[in-house]
């Protein structure tokens, strides 16, 4: 019971439920994206391309697909018999 000398505050007759507590939404940031903006705050990042020009070095064009697409074609030229 709260005391008469006491000021009343508009929160006191509020009752706050649990669905109440959690239907509310929470948006603090993720640490990661804290750590980069406390990092980025005195200077920010160059931008960067969505894509690189360049694939990396060997991905697409690399030893190892062509040895693949040799094999394939090897394989369907002898009738899918080889190993």
């Amino acid at each position: 019971m709260p005391d008469e000398h006491e000021p009343r505050d508009d929160w006191d007759d509020i009752e706050l439920d649990t669905d109440f507590i959690r239907s509310a939404g929470t948006t603090e940031p993720s640490a990661r994206a804290r750590m980069l903006a406390a990092r980025w705050r005195g200077r920010p990042p160059e931008p960067q391309p969505w894509r690189a020009d360049e694939p990396p070095a060997g991905w697409f064009f690399g030893r190892t697909r062509r040895r693949e697409r040799r094999r394939q074609r090897k394989d369907r030229d002898q009738g899918g018999q080889g190993g």
